[in-house]
């Protein structure tokens, strides 16, 4: 018998100048009415890696620990790429600021009964393997390195039998609903490279647009959305996801920013088989 686990995924929370700080209170009351066995924050926790926003994001962090377990993984808004452009000056120089309040490891592992959950590094900044031929695509993209696939696949062996094994990146691995854009350059390589890394869920955002998907059938992918006001895809409202996982199934539920209400409410979900490896 596999054990249940439930996680809260969250993203793209831009504390800044657009983070909408109701939505963040109100994040908290529902995670600590759920109390979910682990929180995910996928990337994106800041506007430009400002001390002052880090700070927020750490705090905001704190608050979750005080709940769950919390892991954590920068976004391309969580890195200074311009302080070493295509990594010309050390990839460590993009990441000092974040690593000053988040620690050293950009690509956390939480093992907890029943599930194992490991980051993958996909935000790189201005570099060659992010690099598409739309110029506007120059410090948005992310790409997935073959090491960080290497290092997936590691850590889902490794993992107890029965154990869910769940990936976490920034970038959308499966095409935005309303972008109609991927997150990943090189996406159709990096999709087979998370098909066949061991995982059973991958957990990502960048998008501002919640959403779920599979790919080739058997890995499911759950996006979520952001909280910035006015940045979520087609004015629509902000959300964040609930996800159960047991011995037959992974669900994943979307919950929806009610501005007039103040609250999160459940606005839509989504169920699917789960292989047992």
């Amino acid at each position: 018998m596999v054990t249940p686990v439930t996680l809260a995924q969250l993203s793209d929370i831009h504390f800044g100048r657009d983070v909408d700080l109701d939505q963040v209170d109100a994040i908290e009351d529902v995670i600590a009415g759920v109390r979910p066995d682990a929180v995910v924050l996928a990337g994106d926790l800041t506007q430009r890696a400002r001390h002052g926003e880090l700070q927020r994001a750490l705090v905001f962090r704190q608050a979750l620990e005080r709940i769950a377990p919390v892991l954590v993984i920068p976004g391309n808004h969580d890195i200074e790429w311009w302080r070493s452009p295509f990594g010309l000056l050390g990839s460590a120089r993009r990441t000092r600021k974040y690593r000053m309040y988040f620690g050293e490891d950009l690509t956390p592992r939480l093992e907890l009964p029943g599930v194992v959950l490991a980051g993958a590094l996909t935000s790189h900044g201005l570099s060659f393997g992010s690099m598409t031929w739309n110029l506007n695509d120059l410090v948005v993209k992310g790409h997935l390195p073959r090491a960080e696939v290497d290092r997936l696949t590691r850590v889902f062996q490794a993992a107890p039998p029965g154990a869910a094994r769940v990936a976490v990146l920034h970038h959308n691995v499966l095409r935005g609903e309303i972008s109609r854009r991927m997150g990943l350059a090189r996406w159709k390589l990096a999709q087979r490279r998370l098909r066949d890394c061991g995982a059973d869920l991958i957990l990502c955002g960048h998008d501002h647009q919640e959403g779920t998907g599979q790919l080739d059938g058997v890995v499911v992918v759950a996006t979520s959305s952001g909280h910035a006001r006015g940045r979520i895809r087609g004015g629509r409202p902000a959300a964040f996801n609930l996800i159960a996982i047991d011995d037959g199934s992974i669900e994943v539920q979307h919950l929806r920013w009610q501005a007039g209400e103040r609250r999160f409410i459940a606005g839509g979900e989504a169920r699917f088989g789960r292989m047992v490896r």
